[in-house]
């Protein structure tokens, strides 16, 4: 029978670019082995949860420029406490349970880590906000 562990583990997706190397810090490597492949496996439920923060408060997203647009999501993940909370639940819950006795070592750098990989991701998907919102207005 499989662990809990095991089968998270199973799941993850690889990420060729992120290398491990001798000369990284325990907090890269944390990085490159379960931060990078949590945030690329839970990537769709990310971007709902975003689109639901964008619902929430009055679809103002939408009517923004490209810029605004990164400055909202940058803001949103920066000063929206429960937000911030939310998404961070979203990955810790796919930590093993030692991925999450090293997290817990070091959170406030690695959430630091984590929400700019998240703030990157997001951005990273503008188009597809945009197209997204499209098929809900038609």
């Amino acid at each position: 029978m499989e662990t809990r562990d095991s089968i998270l583990l199973s799941m993850r997706p690889e990420i060729p670019s992120a290398k491990i190397t001798t000369n990284m810090s325990a907090d890269e490597c944390f990085q490159n082995k379960t931060l990078r492949p949590v945030v690329k496996l839970q990537k769709n439920l990310l971007l709902a949860a975003f689109r639901n923060y964008i619902a929430k408060h009055k679809n103002v997203f939408y009517d923004l420029n490209v810029e605004k647009k990164l400055d909202y999501i940058e803001n949103a993940i920066q000063k929206d406490i429960k937000f911030r909370n939310s998404l961070k639940g979203i990955i810790i819950g796919h930590f093993t349970i030692d991925e999450f006795e090293i997290y817990i070592q070091n959170s406030s750098a690695l959430n630091k880590r984590m929400m700019d990989i998240v703030k990157e991701r997001l951005k990273d998907n503008l188009l597809y906000l945009d197209s997204v919102n499209l098929l809900i207005a038609q």
